[in-house]
């Protein structure tokens, strides 16, 4: 072997190498924090979920704040951009657990159809096309993207909606729910949105 062609090999070797590394690298990973703010200290949160350890999160320089009030099957209209958690039926159709009304802010979020985070359980976020009078409750016709959903709202679906909140209202005792916290390189927690209860509601 020549030195340019020992050079090359060692060279691809190197680069084989890097490449290697950075695909066993772990990605970013994130995870769901609900509880109640024990404490904050500047931007950093400690919350107390309902079981296991305090957690604490940061707040990102961007982070937004969204309270979750509750909300009616009257406010279900079309027009309005939701995510409801359901129960698939055997014909094909859902029945709601909760719906979420989501702030016109937020329009598009996590838009599309999949499994939730429950045994059987789906989540439609969509656009409500049409609302009829069904055997119990409502019936909506809810579109996204890549599809379309019949979801049954009965008087014992949860109903919550959002609205816009302020940092002001991140203090002690206040019950918050975090969708994604992400887990940074140093192992520290920090989010980019908070949502927090109001009159007595508890976010999840």
């Amino acid at each position: 072997m020549t030195a340019k062609n020992f050079f090359a090999t060692i060279v691809l070797a190197a680069a084989f190498a890097a490449t290697s590394a950075l695909a066993q690298q772990p990605q970013q990973q994130s995870q769901r924090v609900r509880g109640t703010i024990a404490s904050v200290d500047g931007a950093t949160l400690l919350i107390k979920p309902g079981e296991g350890p305090d957690v604490s999160v940061k707040l990102a320089d961007n982070a937004q704040v969204f309270g979750v009030v509750p909300a009616t099957l009257a406010d279900l209209k079309p027009g309005v951009f939701i995510g409801a958690g359901a129960m698939a039926q055997p014909d094909g159709s859902q029945k709601a657990i909760q719906v979420m009304i989501f702030a016109e802010s937020q329009r598009g979020t996590g838009e599309g159809f999949r499994p939730w985070d429950r045994p059987g359980s789906t989540m439609t976020n969509g656009t409500v096309d049409a609302v009829v009078a069904g055997v119990d409750g409502q019936v909506l016709t809810v579109k996204y993207k890549d599809g379309v959903q019949k979801i049954s709202v009965g008087p014992d679906a949860v109903i919550r909606a959002y609205v816009a909140g302020d940092k002001s209202e991140l203090k002690p005792g206040a019950h918050i729910s975090i969708v994604r916290a992400d887990k940074m390189p140093d192992g520290t927690l920090q989010t980019a949105r908070v949502n927090v209860g109001r009159n007595g509601v508890v976010p999840q």
